[in-house]
């Protein structure tokens, strides 16, 4: 499979689109992982026609090197945890307790930026998960487990770029993994743009106020 590098998150979204067509139309709801995954989540949405919305996932990074990810909290309670990692970084209960709970309260320090608190309601949807790239994937995998949690029938997750052997474990957590391109060599998610900047709250708000809002979709009939 031939690599390229995407011009920035709205190219890639685009190309996203466009491997994701057949689901143009159908009642699907596209949760982007801010901040980066929105960018890239907008195109797909404009495109397929469906509701735009966050969910939340926060890494949980090694004490002294915050970067090197051991796990990742998402909404609803929901966790993903490397136990290989934190025997290797030798963290204990309390440590890992304390580290959760610092990114819990950003967490919702977001939560309540982006959907004003509001809850999501996921009973019985299709659910497409999005973001700008997976490298460890535990942030992925914790928004995983909160869309599960939060009732959804049927989790999809489609991602620009992804690190193969995680890839290979998402792909077993879900029920279609979609991914343009999955480089032996990943270094790092920014490696794959050309233009890769930070993203803040307001950025993250305007993207969120161009897409279709969740709570303006009449109520999703029970299912069978």
């Amino acid at each position: 499979m031939s690599m390229s590098v995407f011009r920035d998150r709205t190219e890639a979204g685009e190309r996203l689109a466009q491997a994701l067509e057949r689901w143009a139309g159908e009642d699907v709801i596209v949760l982007a992982l801010p901040r980066g995954g929105v960018e890239v989540a907008l195109p797909v949405a404009e495109r397929l026609g469906a509701p735009l919305d966050v969910l939340v996932s926060r890494k949980l990074g090694a004490p002294m090197q915050p970067e090197l990810g051991f796990g990742a909290v998402s909404e609803g309670g929901a966790i993903w945890v490397d136990e290989e990692a934190t025997r290797a970084l030798g963290l204990g209960p309390q440590v890992i307790e304390a580290i959760e709970s610092r990114e819990r309260e950003e967490l919702q320090r977001r939560v309540r930026a982006y959907r004003g608190g509001r809850p999501l309601n996921l009973e019985g949807r299709t659910v497409l998960l999005v973001d700008d790239g997976v490298a460890t994937g535990g942030t992925m995998r914790a928004a995983i487990r909160a869309a599960r949690a939060l009732g959804a029938a049927r989790v999809i997750v489609a991602v620009p770029v992804a690190a193969p052997e995680s890839a290979a474990e998402i792909r077993r957590e879900v029920d279609e993994w979609v991914c343009l391109q999955e480089p032996s060599e990943l270094w790092a998610i920014g490696v794959w743009y050309r233009s890769f900047p930070q993203l803040d709250d307001d950025r993250v708000l305007e993207m969120l106020g161009g897409g279709k809002p969740l709570e303006s979709l009449p109520p999703h009939p029970p299912t069978s």
